[in-house]
């Protein structure tokens, strides 16, 4: 980035500015909220902690309205003219500006010379008891940049958040920080000016205080300030009682360590000397595919500080690390000394990826020695074959880079959405590119669907070749990339990229969930009404690590269309999968005549199917396609073969 001419303080604008009133304001704050919360979070100092931090941002943000009945504030900054959406809303300027402020204001240590202001001190609300609230994890490159900007000034680490998130002109960043009381705007764009813009970061859910992670508190002090309260109020009464129990008082605890002792087990964990290393050829002799014959690769396997430094973490995170766990994995300390899968450098990082027969924890801190480190937890028990292939080594500007299975023979990157979009379902060349990767197994970056965000135009499958065939996976934001499978529940089978092309989009859905596989399966196919051609209804189910949390998709795919749109869905139900393979869902369709139709689809052994409410109709059989209003509500209710009744999904 080019540094910008020293420009003089800008001096205070002789016109008043436009009077806000608070419903104007408050209408800005509510459709705005968590992009202020975000502005508000990023200014503040990350010396006060994650979830002091967090508290503070959405307290500044919702204490942003005015007063009384209008602002009354001539130090308003005008919206832009010329500007569209947020930036030509004098309502949005002045809830940023007071949001800026007082996050400055919070920043500012607390002296004897002044009463302190309001947003120096912890917020009254919102308030959180018995949790610590904190954003999710993000890769190295986040941390690094949080590192950064924890070493700026309060106003240069505005004027960088006011560049990079809110896309403000360093005349505008200016006149923000004059009328949010800063001395010296220009000297704070200098100092800004230090830093990379790496201002693509700002808007990752790393720096995101709205999507929140909850974890418990210091439990052991917690405990332990209880039972001081309770001892000192209960004193007179415990020796009374020991004065009165004959013999020697309370008996001896038997098997039991003395209090706070160091159990054997887990120092033996803390050892760098301990950890479990798989010869590099096990994996050749052994009639097993899963972490447990992954030899250590990676050339910092010998680096005893890195690996202590990364098991003692494990062991105990400090408030500096950026602990994250997968929905139903532990999080806490290894039950004995894990194996090592792999320590190096990645990108920026040096990492560390560690297995404890139950969970993968990858380790990374940052190599330029910034202080601080993240902690990634993920289940993998019972994994084997296509599930134990490769695991995430880092994440970077949008791209993951793994490291693959000793036993993986090729891999290859493949774009779903452009098979999707070939000229025939058999042609999978297209969107294909050959993943190189190091000795050790280690991948090239490439474009991750599970980073990227708005509009769905390229879903990345990760293709791994053994011996035993092709496995086709994707990165749904864990350490582990689900494995993507087709075919009847209970009996599912490798899918082919084809397969999945129409219905890659859906997978958003179940992005950080935790996800072990999703199968699909067409259940039906129905012609279309007024030679609309045929259509498709295919379920998909994504099962976890953890056994509950399943999410089930109904889709309807159309000919002649290039994705399938989702239909009905349920979450923590047997429907579409090994234990009732049953499924039935309808959609509104328009054919090409203008007229619409409740069309439904219900699997092989529907015998009939009913629809009530906004449309009437019923088939004998599997497939329903009744004459409907536009935006017509219905139900749907099925009987099979053997008299039992199933409900449509919703």
């Amino acid at each position: 980035m080019q540094s910008q001419d020293v420009a003089p303080r800008p001096a205070p604008d002789p016109r008043p500015g436009p009077v806000v009133d608070v419903e104007q304001a408050e209408a800005a704050l509510v459709e705005h909220y968590p992009r202020l919360v975000r502005l508000a979070y990023l200014v503040l100092p990350p010396s006060l902690g994650r979830n002091r931090r967090v508290l503070t941002a959405h307290a500044l943000t919702q204490r942003a309205l005015p007063r009384g009945r209008t602002s009354g504030d001539a130090s308003v900054l005008p919206a832009q003219k010329t500007a569209e959406g947020r930036d030509a809303d004098p309502g949005y300027a002045y809830v940023r500006l007071r949001v800026v402020r007082t996050a400055l204001e919070a920043g500012r240590p607390l002296t004897f010379r002044a009463w302190p202001k309001r947003a120096q001190l912890p917020p009254l609300l919102p308030q959180v008891w018995g949790l610590r609230l904190f954003p999710r994890s993000g890769g190295a490159d986040e941390l690094a940049l949080d590192q950064r900007l924890s070493a700026l000034s309060a106003p240069a680490r505005a004027a960088y958040v006011l560049r990079g998130l809110e896309r403000l002109a360093d005349a505008d960043v200016r006149r923000v920080l004059a009328a949010a009381g800063e001395e010296d705007p220009a000297d704070a764009l200098d100092e800004a000016d230090e830093i990379e813009a790496k201002y693509g970061l700002l808007t990752s859910p790393e720096f995101d205080p709205c999507s929140l992670q909850a974890r418990p508190p210091d439990l052991m002090r917690r405990r332990q300030h209880m039972k001081a309260a309770l001892a000192a109020t209960a004193a007179v009464a415990v020796c009374g009682a020991l004065l009165g129990m004959p013999g020697d008082g309370w008996g001896p605890d038997g098997a039991a360590a003395p209090s706070y002792a160091r159990n054997p087990s887990a120092q033996a964990a803390l050892d760098p000397g301990k950890l479990t290393l798989v010869p590099a050829a096990a994996w050749q002799s052994s009639t097993r595919t899963d972490f447990s014959v992954w030899p250590a690769r990676g050339t910092l396997t010998d680096d005893r500080a890195l690996l202590r430094r990364a098991l003692a973490v494990w062991a105990r995170p400090g408030e500096s690390v950026q602990v994250s766990a997968t929905p139903g994995t532990p999080s806490g300390a290894p039950p004995g000394p894990p194996q090592l899968l792999y320590a190096g450098e990645v990108d920026q990082s040096r990492v560390v990826l560690l297995y404890d027969g139950l969970r993968i924890v990858r380790y990374a801190e940052a190599k330029d020695g910034t202080q601080g480190a993240a902690l990634d937890f993920a289940r993998v028990d019972g994994a084997t074959g296509a599930e134990a292939n490769a695991v995430v080594l880092g994440r970077s500007d949008g791209n993951v880079r793994y490291l693959t299975a000793p036993w993986v023979r090729t891999a290859t990157v493949r774009d779903l959405l452009k098979v999707a979009s070939g000229a025939s379902a058999a042609s999978n060349s297209s969107g294909t590119t050959r993943l190189g990767r190091s000795a050790d197994g280690v991948t090239e970056p490439f474009a991750s669907p599970a980073l990227q965000t708005g509009e769905c135009r390229s879903w990345n499958a990760l293709e791994l070749t053994d011996r035993s065939g092709t496995r086709l996976t994707t990165d749904l934001g864990e350490l582990t990339p689900a494995h993507l499978t087709s075919g009847r529940p209970g009996q599912p089978h490798e899918a082919s990229a084809a397969t999945w092309a129409p219905l890659a989009c859906s997978l958003a859905a179940v992005r950080g969930q935790g996800v072990r596989t999703v199968n699909a399966w067409q259940y039906a196919r129905q012609p279309l009404p007024d030679a609309g051609g045929t259509a498709n209804w295919l379920c998909t189910r994504a099962d976890t690590w953890r056994g509950g949390g399943t999410r089930v998709l109904a889709q309807f795919h159309a000919q002649g269309q290039p994705y399938g749109a989702v239909a009905a869905k349920a979450e923590n139900v047997a429907a579409c999968g090994a234990k009732d393979s049953h499924v039935l869902a309808g959609v509104l369709w328009k054919s090409g005549t203008g007229d619409w139709y409740l069309l439904a689809a219900g699997s092989k052994d529907t015998a009939s199917i009913r629809a009530t409410g906004g449309v009437d109709g019923s088939t004998q059989g599997n497939l329903l396609a009744v004459r409907a209003e536009q935006g017509a509500q219905a139900g749907l209710k099925g009987t099979l073969a053997d008299g039992r009744s199933i409900g449509g999904l919703r």
